[in-house]
C-alpha cells in the first residue's frame, strides 16, 4: 500500500509559478514510478508529467512542455511538479500518482495509487 499526499496548490496570477509536492509513504519510494495528472471542472482527468523510479526518464504532456518540470527526491520520499508560466487553462485539481508498470507513468492505466489532489487556480 502507498499513501500519497499532495501540497502546494494555490491561487496564482497568470504568468506566475508554483511548486507542488507529493509526499509518499508505505513502500520503498524508489521502487515505483511517479506521475502528475490534472482534472479541470467538467473535464476528464489528463496526464501532465511522469518520472521513472530512478528519475532518469521523464515525459510531459504537450500542453505543459517547457513550462512544467517533474522531479523526485528518493531520499525524502517526495515527488515535485514545478509549474512556471502558468495560464488560466492550467486551472485544475492536480493529482499525484504512483505505479509499477512500464518505464514511467504516462496514462491512468499505469497508475496503482492516487493522491487526493490539490487545487491550482490561475487567474487572468
Amino acid at each position: 500500500q502507498v499513501q500519497l499526499v499532495e501540497s502546494g496548490g494555490a491561487l496564482v496570477q497568470a504568468g506566475g509559478s508554483l511548486r507542488l509536492s507529493c509526499a509518499a509513504s508505505g513502500r520503498t519510494f524508489s521502487s515505483y514510478n511517479m506521475g502528475w495528472f490534472r482534472q479541470a471542472r467538467g473535464k476528464e482527468r489528463e496526464f501532465v508529467a511522469g518520472i521513472s523510479w530512478s528519475g532518469g526518464l521523464t515525459e510531459y504532456a504537450d500542453s505543459v512542455k517547457g513550462r512544467f518540470t517533474i522531479s523526485r527526491e528518493n531520499g525524502k520520499n517526495t515527488a515535485y511538479l514545478q509549474l512556471n508560466s502558468l495560464k488560466p487553462e492550467d486551472t485544475a485539481v492536480y493529482y499525484c500518482a504512483a505505479g509499477f508498470a512500464g518505464p514511467r507513468i504516462s496514462r491512468p492505466s499505469e497508475v496503482t495509487y492516487w493522491g487526493r489532489g490539490t487545487q491550482v487556480t490561475v487567474s487572468s
